[in-house]
């Protein structure tokens, strides 16, 4: 909002202030974007759902849930005096905001979700299964690189190898070229990328490591 297009963002739905998170990046937007002029305030901000978190009747819309977000700021409930207390806790997040000593948002503007490890994981390997035109960018290099990370894992305990062992290891080492080469058939990570976690050295090193094992008569 005021910034762009609009976005979609996974919220992990847990109870661990992560909802909390996005709704108060959400309610903070005009402040942010220096919308309000003295004496306005949150509350006057007609192109905001916030106020409707403070008033009772026709005003609220149906569909608008309270529950969640009192829950998260610790308010008990939906009444005049729970109303009252989640606008003092929001002017306090306002003075916090003008004093520049907010938490950092990037997660909120620049990620495809918000949530625990194990939230984005799951979805991560959702999204594996169900890969579509719906996944875009970000989510959809995650998970590749998820599915790289395993692929290695397994690679290197089938080849009796520890981890360390590709630090060791010649950069055109067979064995190395031959995870390249299936990382490059089964996900879509780059050459920069394979070369870094396998220690092949410069990318074109490691292309080329890969070529002469395809080319080898003793490639099965």
């Amino acid at each position: 909002m005021f910034s762009g297009r609009y976005k979609c963002l996974l919220v992990d739905g847990s109870g661990d202030g992560y909802l909390k998170a996005v709704c108060d990046y959400v309610h903070l937007n005009p402040l942010r974007a220096k919308l309000l002029k003295p004496p306005e305030t949150l509350e006057t901000f007609r192109w905001s759902s916030y106020p409707a978190y403070l008033s009772v009747g026709p005003i609220r819309p149906k569909w608008l849930r309270l529950d969640r977000l009192f829950g998260e700021w610790g308010v008990q409930r939906d009444n005049a005096a729970g109303r009252k207390e989640f606008q003092a806790l929001m002017r306090q997040r306002c003075e916090l905001e003008l004093s520049e000593q907010n938490q950092d948002w990037a997660r909120v503007r620049r990620g495809w979700c918000i949530g625990s490890e194990q939230f984005r994981e799951s979805l991560l390997e959702r999204i594996e299964e169900t890969k579509g035109k719906q996944h875009h960018g970000a989510e959809l290099r995650e998970s590749d690189e998820q599915k790289a990370q395993r692929l290695i894992k397994e690679m290197l305990r089938a080849a009796g190898w520890r981890t360390s062992e590709l630090t060791e290891r010649l950069k055109g080492d067979h064995r190395k070229a031959g995870i390249a080469r299936r990382l490059r058939m089964e996900t879509m990570m780059t050459w920069p990328w394979i070369a870094k976690q396998l220690h092949m050295g410069h990318w074109r090193s490691a292309a080329n490591a890969v070529r002469r094992l395809e080319t080898s008569p003793n490639t099965k």
